[in-house]
């Protein structure tokens, strides 16, 4: 009786995880690996957009450095002309009270009624009296001052369409004082960077031009007319004082011809920030 060749069955886990070699040898499948999850997303790099900022986002802040020491340059020039002197050193003694609007058709007309020209004997003089300097009564209110002309230009430019809609709604009777200031030809504009003439608003209040100078001189004068007892020819001598300090060479000079004087050797900027 044959007997029967016992036959050998491997362990079934066996055979699921044995893998049969060429040789016969059995080799064990390689382990899966599985990272370990984490929370936090790899950092993706854009070097193109790195480029990008670098190249150009620098470049402007440059360009936005030099600008504003070239304003810093202006003002301390004219700091220098003036000799560290401050308003008040002719400081005009006109009755402004009773001032006639309807004798005013130019800038000139007003820089003569509001500025005592006829005691100007030389253009430090003029300099003098037009010249503000220091923080004026109602500075702390709109946050502005004369001793930081860029800055309040900035401030009085963008605060202007603003103010015309809260006077025009809640004082009529200033608001129609104001559109009788400015848009007539006294003065309150950006004449010298922008070539828009002495009237620098319509008769619906708005600007006649897109400027930071003419808005700015513009909020002055609103500003002052509701919210102030300033007489109309105070208000127009506080508006030639900013505008003196916006435009120190063509306000300056026109102060001097005013009074007879050389314009021939004056040195002072033509315009100070941007327009």
């Amino acid at each position: 009786m044959e007997e029967k060749r016992a036959e050998h069955h491997p362990p079934k886990h066996q055979t699921e995880h044995t893998l049969k070699h060429p040789l016969g040898l059995t080799e064990q499948p390689p382990e899966e690996h599985h990272p370990e999850k984490t929370s936090h997303r790899p950092v993706e790099h854009h070097p193109l957009e790195e480029k990008f900022f670098s190249s150009w986002h620098y470049g402007l802040l440059a360009l936005a450095i030099i600008v504003l020491i070239f304003n810093q340059v202006q003002i301390s020039s004219v700091s220098t002309l003036l000799g560290g002197s401050s308003t008040g050193a002719l400081v005009s003694n006109k009755e402004l009270s009773t001032l006639d609007l309807a004798a005013i058709k130019s800038t000139g007309h007003t820089v003569a009624a509001v500025f005592p020209v006829e005691n100007f004997k030389t253009a430090d003089d003029a300099m003098a009296a037009m010249f503000p300097s220091g923080t004026p009564d109602y500075g702390q209110a709109l946050g502005v001052s004369f001793d930081d002309p860029v800055g309040s230009l900035s401030k009085l430019a963008s605060m202007y369409r603003g103010l015309k809609t809260e006077v025009e709604q809640k004082n009529p009777e200033a608001w129609q004082r104001f559109i009788n200031l400015a848009s007539n030809p006294v003065g309150i504009s950006c004449e010298f960077c922008c070539g828009i003439g002495p009237i620098g608003a319509d008769k619906n209040g708005n600007s006649r031009c897109g400027c930071q100078h003419n808005p700015a001189l513009l909020s002055v004068a609103l500003y002052l007319t509701a919210y102030t007892d300033y007489s109309d020819g105070e208000i127009l001598r506080e508006v030639m004082r900013w505008k003196t300090l916006f435009f120190p060479k063509n306000m300056i000079e026109l102060g001097v011809s005013l009074a007879g004087g050389d314009t021939s050797k004056l040195k002072l900027p033509g315009m100070v920030g941007g327009c």
